[in-house]
């Protein structure tokens, strides 16, 4: 059985802490720190050790920030340039996971001083990341906050570039929602715009997340973006602007499909079929799909499929799955298979019943069958 995630903040790290800050702070209560982490430590999951830790920082580092910021910059360690999650701590100083409570307690304490912990920030991210520390600044002073976020788009270390990408997104995973910037994404987009051809793929790709997280809430600005990149684009751009567009190639958006090179599609007959009317829970069907080109060219396909699942209320939820991506040729069949498991996880409860399977090709739904679900 794997190890809990939580596990990445434990009582070693602590202490590994406590050594460093007591090494630059004489004064330090090491043994104090230590004690206001580790009581009912075990019961605590990832966020909630985070959170402990950077509050005993906070109770045990100098008052005064500034103070607290030079014991917190002679503590870091080695600088990564790639992975963040790679880094980790030791006898030289603190880098890793360590450094998710240290931005927080400098999100939570350096408010006041904008200047110092935007520096620290910068330090700090160049032995992990800072990426949800720094939401929180620009919640309270966007303009501000994306000025020096702009510079750090041209840092020579890749993950402060990526930090001006990352840590802008308006809907980042486990971080602070930033709602200016899902009502109004420009701000963002324009420091995008810099970073689209950044010789790092690990920047790329942050750019690409921004991209997709802004579609959700404006699918014809992201689609226009695409439009726009993709002019002479090189292959590393294309491959952002796909990644970019998952959740509206997913969604069938018809004009980011356009842009992609997935026009309507012509078909003589199509049919989708499974090998099996009854899917007992825990098992799989396979699914068989035909196509026949009506076209005198061939066509690029995008082929998904749509499962239709059962809820507790007898109404149903769509979920699209990618399937195959495939050229057809002029006036030729082709025959896909796709395996297709319902089994135990965690992001969704299944309920038995009739589940329709709905095939979707360029964005249109072509041809449908069903299952039915047994538990």
């Amino acid at each position: 059985m794997p190890e809990p995630f939580k596990n990445v903040f434990n009582l070693e790290l602590v202490r590994l802490m406590a050594l460093h800050f007591s090494r630059n702070f004489p004064e330090f209560l090491s043994d104090g720190f230590i004690s206001h982490v580790e009581k009912e430590f075990d019961e605590l999951e990832f966020k909630q050790r985070s959170q402990r830790i950077s509050e005993a920082m906070a109770a045990y580092l100098p008052d005064d920030f500034e103070a607290a910021a030079r014991v917190i910059e002679q503590s870091l360690g080695d600088k990564i340039q790639g992975d963040w999650t790679l880094a980790t701590s030791n006898e030289r100083g603190i880098s890793g996971w360590a450094i998710l409570p240290m931005a927080q307690y400098v999100a939570n304490k350096g408010q006041e001083q904008f200047e110092r912990a935007m520096e620290l920030l910068k330090e700090m991210t160049k032995r992990n990341t800072s990426e949800f520390a720094i939401r929180h600044f620009l919640d309270a002073e966007p303009e501000r906050t994306l000025d020096v976020m702009k510079t750090w788009a041209s840092d020579d270390n890749l993950n402060v570039r990526r930090l001006a990408s990352e840590g802008c997104r308006p809907r980042l995973p486990w971080g602070l929602r930033l709602k200016k910037y899902v009502e109004d994404p420009d701000p963002v987009i324009g420091l995008l715009e810099v970073l689209k051809d950044d010789p790092s793929e690990y920047v790329r790709r942050s750019v690409a997340n921004n991209l997709n997280d802004i579609s959700k809430d404006h699918p014809d600005t992201v689609c226009n973006i695409a439009k726009s990149w993709l002019k002479n684009a090189s292959p590393e751009r294309v491959a952002l602007i796909k990644h970019a567009c998952r959740t509206l190639i997913k969604e069938g958006h018809k004009p980011t499909l356009l842009a992609l090179g997935y026009a309507e599609v012509a078909l003589s007959s199509v049919t989708l079929s499974v090998s099996s009317p009854i899917l007992a829970f825990g098992s799989h069907i396979e699914l068989v799909a035909e196509l026949s080109s009506s076209s005198d060219v061939t066509q690029p396909l995008m082929i998904d499929y749509i499962v239709h699942h059962q809820k507790a209320n007898g109404s149903t939820s769509p979920k699209v799955f990618k399937w195959k991506t495939i050229e057809l040729a002029a006036h030729s069949d082709i025959r896909v298979k796709k395996k297709h498991t319902i089994k135990p996880i965690t992001t969704r409860t299944y309920y038995p019943g009739i589940h329709t399977v709905e095939l979707q090709v360029n964005g249109n739904v072509v041809a449908q069958t069903q299952f039915e679900l047994t538990m």
